[in-house]
């Protein structure tokens, strides 16, 4: 296994941990893919959560501007899910400190725990297992920017874009691998439905 382990390497791992399968998924939001992917079923085990966290954190360290900042960093995930990656990420580069958003109900917007806020200037860096629509992690730093927190990347184990990923402009982008899934609005336009090929319903 390399220093920073390659694309062949994690989807590898991915495959063997059950977080990625092959066949006929719907997504919650409709969506219907030729993939599953649950990078939290690898990370699981404690060795490949390390593994890609410290990958991960060198992706971070490549970048001189980054690597300058890193005692006074804040690592910030847009939900509980992404935390032992930003636990990993934040352990490896000796971070400030890691915190998360939340949201009780679905249509109430994020915020912060009580007590916990964004201070003006404080570089972040947002961290997350998975960036596929990328509307959380966009929500996220709206949110950190509000309280002018200054977001300076973001950083994902798995970048899988839909066709609606959000676009984060000149914000740097790190990730371990890159997968491109197949996808379809939904399933009058699912070319597996069409083979009737059976389908099973992802919860997350």
């Amino acid at each position: 296994m390399h220093l920073i382990p390659t694309q062949e390497e994690v989807v590898a791992l991915l495959r063997e941990t059950g977080a990625l399968r092959d066949g006929h998924f719907e997504y919650p939001n409709g969506l219907h893919s030729n993939e599953y992917l649950q990078v939290p079923l690898a990370l699981r085990h404690y060795q490949h959560q390390r593994l890609l966290s410290v990958g991960l954190s060198r992706r971070l360290r490549a970048n001189p501007e980054i690597r300058a900042i890193m005692p006074d960093l804040s690592i910030v995930v847009p939900a509980t899910g992404g935390l032992p990656v930003a636990y990993g990420v934040c352990e490896a580069v000796r971070a400030r400190l890691v915190y998360w958003a939340e949201r009780e109900h679905d249509d109430e917007p994020m915020r912060f725990r009580q007590y916990v806020e964004p201070q003006p200037g404080e570089p972040v860096v947002l961290v997350d297992d998975i960036l596929r629509t990328g509307s959380k992690l966009a929500e996220l730093k709206r949110l950190l920017e509000a309280s002018g927190a200054i977001v300076v990347g973001l950083a994902v184990v798995i970048y899988q874009p839909t066709p609606s990923t959000v676009n984060f402009g000149s914000l740097p982008l790190y990730y371990l691998a890159k997968l491109e899934a197949s996808y379809y609005a939904d399933s009058a336009h699912c070319e597996l439905c069409k083979r009737g090929e059976p389908m099973e319903k992802s919860w997350v």
